[in-house]
C-alpha cells in the first residue's frame, strides 16, 4: 500500500511536470491560448481522476498525450472550427527588416499548418514538435504505425505545396519598370 501511494504521488508530479508540453501541443493543435489552457486543464483533470488505471508508469507521457488528443477531438467535434494560432518568438536580436521577414514566414507556416486536416496536423505536430516516435504517436492516437507514417508523409507533402512560392504570370509584355513622365 505504501509503495502504491509513492508511485501515485510520483506520477502526479510527473504529470504536473508534463503540463507545459501538453499546453504547447494543445496550442499548436488549436491555435488559441485560452482553448489550449482549457484543453490542458481538461487533460490533467481526466488524467488525475483516472491515474489509478495507468498500468505502466513509464507509459505516463504517451497516456497523457492520448488523453489530450481525445480532448482536442471532442472539442473539434463540438465546434467544427479551428482558428489560426500565434507565435511568440523573441525577435529582439533581429533587425526590423529581418523581424518582418521572420514574422511573414512564421505566419505563412502557421497558415499552412492550420490548413492541414486535424488528423494530419496531430501527427505532424506530435512527431515534429514533440519529437515522439512513430510508435508513440500510434499509441497516443490509437492508430496503426503505417497510418502515422502515411499521414505524416501527406502532411509534409501538403505543407511543401502550401509553402511553395506563388508563380506570377505576366499578363502584358510591358517591361517591369517603366518611366513615368
Amino acid at each position: 500500500m505504501f509503495n502504491g501511494w509513492l508511485t501515485e504521488r510520483s506520477n502526479r508530479q510527473r504529470l504536473a511536470a508534463l503540463s507545459p508540453r501538453l499546453r504547447r501541443l494543445a496550442f499548436a493543435w488549436c491555435g488559441d491560448e485560452h482553448l489550449a489552457d482549457d484543453l490542458t486543464q481538461e487533460t490533467l483533470a481526466k488524467a488525475l481522476s483516472s491515474l489509478h488505471t495507468l498500468k505502466r508508469d513509464n507509459a505516463l507521457e504517451g497516456w497523457a498525450f492520448a488523453i489530450l488528443a481525445n480532448c482536442f477531438r471532442d472539442h473539434c467535434r463540438r465546434s467544427r472550427a479551428t482558428d489560426p494560432f500565434e507565435e511568440h518568438a523573441d525577435d529582439s536580436q533581429l533587425s526590423s527588416d529581418d523581424q518582418i521577414t521572420q514574422q511573414q514566414n512564421v505566419l505563412r507556416v502557421q497558415q499552412a499548418i492550420a490548413r492541414l486536416s486535424p488528423p494530419q496536423r496531430e501527427v505532424l505536430l506530435l512527431v515534429d514538435l514533440e519529437s515522439c516516435s512513430y510508435a508513440e504517436v500510434a499509441d497516443i492516437l490509437g492508430i496503426p504505425v503505417g497510418t502515422v507514417m502515411s499521414r505524416l508523409s501527406r502532411a509534409r507533402q501538403t505543407l511543401k505545396q502550401f509553402l511553395q512560392p506563388v508563380k506570377r504570370t505576366q499578363t502584358t509584355n510591358r517591361p517591369f519598370m517603366e518611366r513615368i513622365k
